[in-house]
């Protein structure tokens, strides 16, 4: 509890005239009887009365250990895994299959530059002509992000993430389509498309994903 500066005491005094002595002298002048003495001034650096101060909230201790659940904003931000969308093509048509994929998600609006295609066997068309001008040129086009981009599974790991990954099982080994497939899902922020075999590719997908 805060302690209050007592108020300085305001002394009274009352003196009436002197009484006149006994012998023949003059009696002087009664005083004027003085009045209430004002209050003293308050010492330098001694302030008045203050106001007790709020008392200070605090966090209870079991609240301040155990953390709350996590706010909707984190969860947002948490990465999710994409979807995973399947469709069924032989090894030969697979590559068609993912043309047609690709063709449909820039119809429905998706931007070129939101498109990664990954074919575990032979090379895209593209891909093998870009190629024909050197490396450098080929993964510039990949670095603008400007169009659809085509890589084989060889070398798919140097590609980076983007909205939409589509995987063509077009041939090769097994292990080559579980690597393909681990790294289009890594790669793949929103959604998976894989053509090819079903039987195939579900058990290479309970094996990489």
């Amino acid at each position: 509890m805060p302690l209050i500066p007592e108020e300085p005491q305001i002394h009274e005094s009352a003196q009436g005239p002197r009484a006149t002595p006994a012998s023949g002298r003059t009696a002087p002048t009664p005083r004027p009887v003085p009045g209430p003495r004002p209050a003293a001034p308050s010492r330098p650096g001694r302030p008045g009365p203050l106001r007790p101060a709020p008392p200070v909230q605090r966090t209870p201790r079991d609240a301040a250990a155990k953390p709350g659940p996590p706010s909707p904003a984190a969860d947002a931000a948490a990465p999710a895994a994409p979807q995973i969308q399947l469709i069924p093509a032989s090894a030969e048509g697979a590559l068609d299959a993912a043309e047609e994929a690709v063709d449909l998600l820039l119809d429905s609006g998706r931007a070129p530059g939101d498109v990664l295609v990954i074919t575990t066997g032979e090379q895209h068309p593209w891909a093998a002509h870009e190629l024909s001008f050197g490396e450098t040129s080929y993964w510039a086009q990949h670095d603008a992000g400007d169009d659809v981009f085509y890589t084989d599974a060889t070398v798919a790991s140097r590609a980076a993430s983007r909205p939409v990954v589509v995987v063509a099982v077009n041939g090769g080994a097994e292990a080559v389509a579980v690597s393909a497939l681990s790294l289009a899902h890594s790669r793949a922020t929103a959604l998976l498309i894989v053509c090819g075999d079903p039987q195939r590719i579900n058990s290479v997908l309970g094996t990489s994903v």
